[in-house]
């Protein structure tokens, strides 16, 4: 037999070549970044990649080197997509903070990543401040975003950048290397540390691009109204330049009228958020009557979207909504649903390549038929967590399978729904109640905005289910009207013993609905 010789050339899935490629192919495509005060800041791709250069040539006078850390506290910026680049094309690994945790939070996980810079925007300089005097090892604090009138500071990047060379090389590592850390939101338990590594993020990137993903393109004009501080922005930083699209950020603002504004200027195709975020795009549409006539799909994920938003969505907006899966061990995406799929706000779509699915009982064994059922999901893929920051012991089980914590069912033809997770379950009086079929049948109730179902203690049952409802502006809606949906739907033991009304539904910091803090006010 021959020996066949020959070999394909070594091209290392590293990401400053998202940002080297918009640069080369797409050096007018911009990004653009909404201020507080309505002005918009836009850049093209070729000078934000030459301005993420000298940022790093910043960090590197600064003692940064290849394997460091870089803390950013920051919103979704130009400046702060700059940093991002900056830290990952040298080697470094960008540590993305909440700004929405207490300092004490911050401190602890400053803590364990130990980084040696701290970019933070100038309106968190206090809060950034009082994390570096609390965490050991950060040594500078570095602002951006500072406004206009501001007077100038020693502490501000932007000065720096302007004398900065751009010889600090870009690449040239393994592409296992860490490249981000981001602890989850701990809205089930104590936060937990996800490392990232370029090759994971860059097969990420390409999932998001394929036609039944997020399906970008070079025509798009891509809002991000998801937090780059939080589980790498779904990605977008990284797909929108490899793609060549436009990218739109919002900075802190996410109110209805900001966003509208942005959608308006920039011809926004493709808004990216978690469902409260166009809850108050829809209440300023319908306030204000105000069309948006370029936005042709919005993407959803990071919590349940109810029936009764996404119908209200697609009405009001024209748009097509994609519902979606993920978690921050995933990279975040797990499942989209394309485009052209039937629509139902609770089927997430099926895995693309590179992502894996199983259901399982309670004690992690797999079910022997994996469709049509109710299981506890696990996941493996080139993205998916192996094992936590600082932990020694794998978070897999034996046969490499992560477990989501999440309740799902997978149908005929491979959509994955969620139907709850495994934390939020109620025990009452020995059997189980799903919180997340309570909420999905009342949250078609037209005057309801948001629903959460939580457990209370009892002294006979264990726990009984309380429903908690932030009603449409100006509704009444009386207890009955609100469990109507429930009856002959549920059994009756399921149905919540009160009705709490609440002005506003409290959030996480990563802008779900925060079941922790309404257990504790319970």
């Amino acid at each position: 037999m021959p020996v066949i010789h020959g070999e394909m050339q070594s091209y290392p899935l590293t990401l400053q070549k998202f940002l080297e490629h918009a640069a080369t192919w797409h050096p007018q495509a911009q990004v653009v970044t909404g201020r507080q005060d309505g002005r918009v800041d836009r850049i093209g791709y070729a000078a934000l990649y030459r301005r993420s250069r000298n940022v790093s040539a910043v960090l590197h006078d600064h003692g940064i080197r290849a394997g460091d850390c870089v803390a950013t506290l920051a919103w979704n910026t130009q400046a702060h997509v700059e940093v991002w680049y900056a830290v990952m094309g040298m080697g470094a690994v960008c540590h993305t903070l909440n700004p929405r945790l207490t300092p004490e939070q911050l401190a602890a996980m400053v803590g364990q990543s130990r980084p040696g810079v701290l970019v933070a925007s100038a309106d968190l300089e206090s809060l950034a401040r009082a994390v570096a005097r609390s965490a050991p090892g950060v040594e500078r604090v570095l602002l951006i975003d500072a406004p206009d009138d501001r007077p100038a500071d020693v502490n501000a990047l932007e000065p720096l950048i302007a004398g900065a060379g751009s010889d600090v090389p870009w690449g040239g590592f393994d592409e296992s290397s860490p490249c981000g850390l981001c602890f989850t939101s701990g809205t089930t338990g104590a936060p937990k540390g996800v490392t990232y590594t370029h090759r994971s993020s860059f097969l990420h990137t390409l999932r998001l691009l394929q036609v039944d993903g997020m399906a970008l393109s070079a025509r798009d004009s891509v809002l991000a109204a998801v937090p780059m501080f939080h589980a790498n922005a779904w990605g977008l930083p990284f797909a929108a330049p490899a793609a060549g699209a436009r990218l739109v950020l919002p900075g802190r603002v996410l109110d209805g009228a900001h966003l509208a504004s942005l959608i308006l200027s920039e011809a926004v195709t493709v808004a990216v958020g978690v469902p409260t975020v166009w809850l108050t795009l829809v209440e300023h549409v319908e306030r204000s009557g105000v069309a948006l006539p370029t936005l042709e799909r919005i993407i959803v994920g990071g919590s349940p979207l109810s029936p009764a938003l996404m119908a209200r969505i697609e009405q009001r907006l024209g748009v097509i909504v994609q519902t979606s899966w993920g978690m921050t061990e995933l990279s975040p995406a797990g499942t989209v649903a394309p485009r052209d799929a039937p629509r139902a706000a609770h089927r997430s779509g099926r895995p693309a390549i590179g992502v894996d699915l199983r259901l399982t009982d309670a004690d992690g064994h797999p079910l022997p038929d994996q469709r049509g059922v109710d299981g506890h999901l696990r996941v493996r893929g080139d993205a998916a967590l192996a094992r936590y920051f600082g932990d020694d012991q794998p978070a897999t089980d034996a046969d490499g399978w992560l477990a989501t914590g999440d309740l799902a069912r997978i149908d005929d033809a491979g959509n994955l729904t969620i139907t709850g997770r495994a934390k939020d379950l109620i025990k009452s009086g020995g059997e189980w109640i799903n919180p997340a079929e309570i909420e999905a049948l009342v949250s078609g109730v037209p005057d309801v905005a948001l629903v959460a179902v939580i457990g209370r203690p009892d002294v006979k049952w264990g726990e009984r289910p309380v429903l908690v409802v932030e009603l449409r502006a100006s509704a009444m809606v009386d207890d009955d009207s609100l469990l109507a949906p429930l009856r002959g739907k549920v059994p009756t033991w399921w149905i919540p013993d009160a009705v709490v009304r609440v002005p506003r539904m409290p959030l996480s910091p990563t802008g779900k609905i925060d079941k922790l803090g309404l257990r504790a006010s319970m």
